[in-house]
């Protein structure tokens, strides 16, 4: 206490000293006194209301456990009083036995009496319930059933009061009523018969299906009440529970189920497209009966059945348990379609359960699937493998139909535009797009597989597509006059390669959701290119078969003297290419620039394969000049086959060699091959000395001279895109010496 008072006098010392440390809050003294004994006497009061706040507590909590002992001493007094009470009434209770057995004895007396009118006259209403059933009254009879019914269950539930162990009495009661029983057999028979014709009945006597209903309805309540019974006492008469809501729910289960599998009237063997009316008869089966049942059957149920949802239950259950049934049989490939295009599509429209009739009721978005998705992508796995082995025979098939029009005597079709062509395009698409017309209506991602399957096949067609053309024109070559309509035939073959591009481009279209390029664009891209590009070169081969003996004329001593090769040349080249003007673009025009270039090449290789050498300047100048002119004759022809080509180019090589042949000064020479060479800058070395050895005038000195310097001073390219010396070759004395002997031994 002490330690408390010294700590509380140095605790107010400080806290004095902390208010009076300057002269001027001396003052204060008197202000600061008041407020402190404010504080002290708002704290002294705060401690008084606490400290009779807990004396009050304490002074209730007395007072309640006084009272509760006092309770308790009550409680214990009245316990001693029942005790003995109960101690006194033990011999009184056993006195009661006999009014208690006689209590017993009494209630089964009154229920006899109760039931002694049915008792008596169970015969004749066993026969009138019977009556009333084969009358259809169902109602009157399962009344007078259930009168029955309620006469043996009182008798038997006193009797198993009395006496549980006495089965003899219990089987005389039974035996009495037996045929109760069987009435009650015959009720539920004429009632499943009702139900299992309910969507008929419904139309005709729809209160024939509602008293149906109503019986199953009553013995539902009094299977109820039965049960709660056998809880209490442990007793349950014979043939309860009867359970028949369960049974009409197995009884309209067994009729829907025999409902859809009685849609299927013929098979594969009779008709082909037997599933398919399978699958309509079914839909519309389906379609027909839930709007009975929205419409009608609903009305004869009560709100609990949830009349319509089970019913849509029984038809979706049946539906699936069909449709994985024919899923699990070896369909073609036609009916796999048909039966997954029905299920993903059909099911779902408003052709089926999503008709307007059907709304909002059933509701399409919450549909569950008729087939498990691994039955779907086994059905659709069967599906491609058939596909792939049936596309692969027909395009084989269609391309060995096509092989024989190659070789028919009379000209294939012509476009609406005059381009020559044949129906193989037209038919490979034409199956193509109906199988992806098939593809799509069963789902979007189904039909991207199949289009990706169609460019996979196509891509291994057009290969053998160009095998057979190469073979086409080898066969062609061994016997020139055959086939008869070889190089039109050719110019199709070229045009269908610009029709299956087209095709293509309009299948991915039409079909795909996808702008991305897939792997197989590029390599038909390229097949279809190298076919189209080999069939021109073909078609340029057999020109350039026929203007052979023509171009080796050229450069010659017979050229030089007045022979017509190249109004020759220019007069076939033309009549051939009126046949080409029949080639779609760009093929025709690719093919023109690439005739224009062999014929220069080929004159050109006329002049460095030195058939001729000038003599003297007469010869030069008339070889320069023809030169010239047959130039000008190409140039005229190429620019009328081709009128936005740029022909001078090649047309001009020919000029400038012209102009370093018609040169008479030998000492300009090296000028004009100059330019020949700024022009040409492809041009080579052994071109060089060729051309200067045709000349007939430059010495070996000139020509090694001429060389050197424009070997120092060279282009090193050429800013046009097509060279024209590069593919030519000048022939060496062997090879010379080879190409003269046959011409001897002619």
């Amino acid at each position: 206490m002490e330690e408390t008072n010294r700590e509380a006098v140095a605790t107010a010392v400080q806290r004095v000293a902390g208010m009076i440390q300057r002269s001027d809050q001396l003052d204060k003294v008197e202000q600061y006194r008041r407020r402190e004994a404010r504080k002290k006497g708002s704290v002294e009061a705060r401690l008084k209301a606490a400290i009779q706040s807990q004396l009050d507590g304490v002074r209730t909590g007395l007072t309640q456990l006084h009272n509760a002992l006092c309770d308790v001493k009550d409680i214990q007094n009245s316990l001693a009083d029942v005790s003995k009470d109960w101690r006194q009434s033990i011999n009184t209770i056993e006195n009661l036995k006999d009014v208690k057995d006689a209590v017993v004895q009494h209630s089964q007396l009154a229920s006899a009496v109760e039931n002694l009118k049915n008792i008596f006259s169970v015969p004749e209403i066993v026969k009138e319930t019977r009556d009333l059933i084969e009358r259809g009254e169902l109602l009157k009879a399962h009344r007078r059933l259930m009168d029955l019914e309620c006469s043996r269950d009182d008798l038997m539930y006193e009797q198993y009061r009395m006496d549980s162990k006495n089965s003899h009495d219990m089987n005389l009661i039974r035996a009495y009523f037996d045929h109760v029983q069987g009435l009650s057999d015959e009720l539920a028979k004429q009632l499943w018969l009702v139900v299992q014709r309910a969507l008929v009945t419904v139309r005709r006597d729809p209160t024939l299906l509602v008293s149906a209903v109503r019986v199953i309805e009553r013995e539902e309540k009094i299977d109820r009440r039965m049960l709660d019974r056998k809880r209490q006492t442990g007793f349950i008469p014979p043939g309860r529970p009867k359970a028949w809501k369960n049974r009409m729910n197995q009884v309209l289960e067994g009729t829907v189920s025999a409902r859809i599998e009685s849609t299927q009237s013929e098979t594969r063997d009779s008709d082909k497209m037997w599933l398919v009316r399978l699958l309509e008869i079914t839909r519309k089966y389906v379609l027909d009966d839930l709007v009975v049942v929205k419409n009608l059957v609903v009305q004869c149920f009560p709100a609990h059945y949830d009349t319509f949802r089970m019913f849509f239950g029984l038809y979706r259950q049946a539906l699936s348990a069909r449709v994985q049934e024919l899923a699990a049989e070896d369909l073609e490939a036609n009916e796999i379609v048909s039966l997954l295009t029905w299920v993903l599509n059909t099911y779902q429209s408003t052709e089926m359960m999503g008709h307007p009739d059907l709304q909002p009721e059933c509701d399409v978005k919450q549909l569950e699937p008729l087939l498990p998705q691994d039955v779907v992508d086994r059905l659709l796995s069967e599906y491609m493998k058939t596909f792939t082995s049936n596309i692969t025979g027909w395009l084989r098939k269609a391309l060995e139909t096509d092989k024989k029009d190659w070789h028919r005597d009379t000209e294939p079709e012509a476009d609406q535009d005059g381009y020559y062509q044949t129906t193989l395009p037209a038919i490979v698409f034409q199956m193509f797009e109906q199988n992806l017309q098939v593809a799509a209506q069963i789902s979007e991602e189904f039909k991207e597989e199949v289009l990706k399957l169609c460019l996979k096949q196509m891509t291994s067609f057009l290969m053998r597509y160009r095998e057979e053309v190469v073979a086409y024109k080898e066969e062609h070559l061994k016997e020139r006059q055959l086939p008869q309509c070889y190089v039109q035939y050719m110019i199709a073959i070229i045009n269908n390669c610009q029709t299956f591009k087209e095709s293509i481009n309009s299948l991915k279209r039409k079909y795909s959701q996808s702008t991305e390029p897939t792997p197989n664009d590029a390599a038909i891209e390229k097949t279809l290119n190298e076919v189209a590009k080999e069939g021109c070169q073909f078609l340029l081969d057999e020109v350039f078969l026929d203007l052979e003996n023509h171009l080796n004329d050229l450069l010659t001593r017979k050229w030089l003297t007045g022979c017509h090769a190249v109004d020759t040349i220019c007069v076939t080249v033309e009549d051939y290419f009126n046949d080409f003007a029949k080639i779609k673009k760009p093929y025709n025009q690719e093919m023109t620039a690439e005739a224009h270039r062999r014929v220069v090449v080929e004159y050109l290789k006329a002049v460095v394969q030195k058939r001729i050498t000038f003599k003297n300047a007469d010869e030069r100048k008339d070889g320069a000049e023809r030169m010239i002119k047959e130039a000008e004759q190409f140039n005229f022809l190429f620019k009328k086959l081709s009128s936005d080509e740029d022909t001078d180019w090649l047309c001009g090589s020919i000029t400038a060699i012209a102009e370093v042949f018609k040169l008479t000064d030998p000492s300009l020479l090296f000028l004009e091959v100059s330019t020949l060479v700024s022009k040409y800058p492809d041009i080579r070395e052994e071109h060089i000395v060729a051309l200067l050895a045709v000349r007939g005038d430059a010495s070996r000195d000139m020509r090694q001279t001429i060389v050197e310097t424009l070997n120092q001073n060279k282009p090193s390219f050429s800013t046009h895109s097509s060279p024209v010396f590069r593919d030519i070759t000048v022939p060496t004395i062997a090879t010379m010496t080879a190409m003269a002997v046959p011409k001897l031994l002619k």
